[in-house]
């Protein structure tokens, strides 16, 4: 089975995995099962005390990713200064339906798809205060933003994480 597939990633490099963050490939770990041999990434997530393996193998399906380009990070802060069209709905809608649907959308790992549910979460704590659910996924989506947007940009988290604000907020202010 080794040898079948190309490893997509190198020692050291820098992956995202969707919906937990940034991880360092540390080591490709080699195990068997029965008479079937199969290699896995030893992924160390940076902000977290979390180490997994995925297997190189099924790496694509699992939904790694290289870090965001400058250019990806760009349409990220072209999306968040964008006027916010009214979304009524949003703010109607059952919570469990929309956390059901954004924790879908986190799971692609998608950056840009994690930005829309960071705008949207911004715009309802402008109109209301946030539940508890809502509140801890605007954290998780911030986080995840500033986590790849610092590696990225070479700024320490928090900055990241300023930077995204004041991109939100003053898009508000030029209403």
């Amino acid at each position: 089975m080794i040898g079948q597939y190309t490893m997509m990633y190198t020692l050291n490099e820098k992956v995202v995995y969707p919906g937990h963050g940034v991880a360092q490939v540390k080591q490709v770990i080699e195990k068997s099962f029965g008479s079937t041999k199969a290699k896995f990434y030893e992924l160390k997530f940076l902000n977290k005390e979390m180490t997994i393996l995925i297997p190189v193998e099924t790496q694509e399906n699992c939904g790694i990713r290289p870090l965001s380009t400058e250019k990806h990070i760009e349409a990220v802060f072209e999306l968040l200064s964008e006027p916010m069209v009214a979304k009524k709905n949003c703010a109607t809608s059952s919570w469990s339906k929309r956390n059901k649907q954004y924790q879908y959308r986190i799971k692609t790992g998608d950056l840009i798809e994690i930005t829309k549910i960071y705008r949207d979460l911004q715009c309802m704590s402008q109109e209301k205060d946030l539940s508890f659910g809502e509140r801890n996924l605007l954290n998780q989506t911030e986080i995840l933003l500033a986590e790849e947007i610092s590696l990225v940009r070479n700024l320490i988290d928090e900055q990241a994480v300023q930077l995204l604000r004041a991109i939100f907020l003053e898009k508000q202010v030029s209403y």
